[in-house]
């Protein structure tokens, strides 16, 4: 065993009820500290990929291992193993609405720490240095289903934060963010790199990948992992953006002659400085 390995997938498959496959024979290892995009057109698996890594589902073939544990539903029935894992491994979901629920967002920064039967003094110390951290200590009161997307996001961060994971798995983190709340997003997934955190974010957004990562994989449409290299590499290559259906083909008409043009849908997030 590898004690630089956060995860380690062999021949991972999974389907859903009904026989739907989400990932097709994935082999893929993570290392600890490693900042991972995974990149893929939407249905390609990668929620279900993050989802596999938390414990959410499990593979329906092959093992997913993490810290040298096999993560399997009988693993989790295990009460020290499940508080262990959901200290070190955090998911922040597409959907802010799937994750937030409490009444209020200090509520919602404590149900985690809370859960993990930590002392009152230790849950109150946590969540308001999550609160600090994202700059929502006058949100603390709100009920987070009245917040804006932005603030749901940082409310969404900040609960994970509250437990300080070694592993932060992030799907489709910029999703319905204005330019500000995706640039202040870019700058905290790379401020957690620089700590030390392993980060695994899945996204189809093309212009965020190089701040946030020093690897790359990519999903091809058929549920596989078809590439895995640097963003450089990866950016680089356009019949594997095409295949992959990160970027496309579109043809205009100019007078009488038909052009092509390759459109990458890659833009620059703008990136603030100063904090």
């Amino acid at each position: 065993m590898d004690n630089d390995l956060v995860f380690d997938l062999q021949n991972v498959s999974f389907a859903y009820e009904g026989g739907q496959a989400a990932l097709d024979s994935v082999s893929l290892k993570v290392k600890a500290g490693e900042r991972l995009a995974v990149l893929g057109s939407n249905g390609s698996g990668k929620s279900t990929l993050l989802k596999l890594l938390d414990g959410l589902y499990f593979a329906t073939a092959g093992e997913v291992r993490a810290f040298g544990a096999p993560l399997t539903e009988e693993a989790f029935q295990d009460e020290p193993f499940n508080f262990a894992f959901r200290r070190r491994v955090g998911l922040v979901f597409q959907d802010t609405d799937v994750q937030l629920f409490s009444p209020s967002v200090w509520d919602e920064i404590a149900f985690a720490p809370l859960q993990m039967e930590m002392a009152r003094e230790e849950v109150e110390s946590r969540v308001n240095t999550a609160l600090a951290a994202l700059r929502i200590e006058k949100l603390r009161d709100r009920a987070p289903h009245r917040l804006s997307g932005g603030e749901k996001r940082r409310v969404a961060l900040a609960s994970v934060l509250s437990l300080g994971p070694e592993v932060w798995l992030m799907d489709e983190p910029t999703t319905g963010l204005d330019p500000r709340s995706q640039a202040w997003l870019v700058d905290f997934i790379i401020e957690q790199g620089r700590t030390g955190k392993s980060v695994i974010t899945a996204t189809h957004d093309l212009g965020i990948v190089e701040l946030i990562a020093d690897r790359v994989c990519v999903f091809d449409e058929g549920h596989h992992l078809m590439a895995d290299g640097t963003p450089k590499e990866i950016l680089s290559d356009e019949t594997l953006l095409l295949a992959s259906n990160l970027i496309h083909e579109h043809r205009h008409a100019h007078e009488a002659e038909i052009a092509e043009h390759m459109h990458h849908h890659i833009h620059v997030v703008p990136q603030e400085h100063g904090h």
